[in-house]
């Protein structure tokens, strides 16, 4: 039986990350940020179901929901605790393998990566978000922001400008992050 056991405000106020007391995910974050989309996964697709429910990011411990600015969060609290009492995690559709670096993944992209993986994601994980890579070009490196960080007014200037300087100092001074 998946229970709640803290709940999280994050930067997003739109956005709360709830801990609950099973692992959800091992390596995996999922992101949806509809109903259609998540469709083929019975977690996401359940919370969907909540009215006024307009995002869905979880990984390990913990799921991030993010509302509409017109819903109270009482009106998503009461439903997704009944939903998750009656959840069971083995329902949840298998994880994917871990895409493994090998000799055709750049140095560049494998430091990146690294920094990324020991600095940034830890810490946006805890405010309820995570990260993912989408592409580098050249220096120019683009980032998918998600869950509680998808659609925070800092995570778009602030955050995005951290983590630039971040990759300047550790991988390059050269590199240029931009959201995609």
């Amino acid at each position: 039986m998946l229970k709640i056991e803290d709940v999280d405000l994050t930067p997003n106020p739109q956005a709360l990350k709830f801990v609950v007391n099973e692992t959800l995910l091992k390596f995996e974050a999922r992101n949806f940020t509809n109903k259609d989309e998540a469709i083929e996964d019975s977690l996401a697709s359940g919370i969907f179901d909540i009215e006024g429910v307009k995002s869905v990011f979880y990984m390990e411990n913990f799921i991030t929901v993010e509302k509409d600015k017109e819903t109270g969060w009482g009106n998503i609290q009461k439903p997704l605790i009944s939903l998750l009492d009656n959840f069971e995690v083995s329902s949840i559709p298998a994880e994917k393998d871990v895409p493994e670096l090998n000799e055709k993944t750049s140095e560049l992209v494998q430091k990146i990566n690294e920094v990324l993986d020991v600095k940034v994601r830890p810490a946006l994980a805890g405010d309820g978000g995570g990260l993912r890579l989408v592409s580098v070009s050249g220096k120019i490196v683009t980032i998918h922001y998600q869950g509680a960080c998808g659609s925070c007014p800092s995570a778009i200037n602030g955050t995005l400008r951290a983590i630039e300087g971040l990759l300047q100092r550790d991988v390059d001074p050269s590199i240029r992050v931009i959201a995609g």
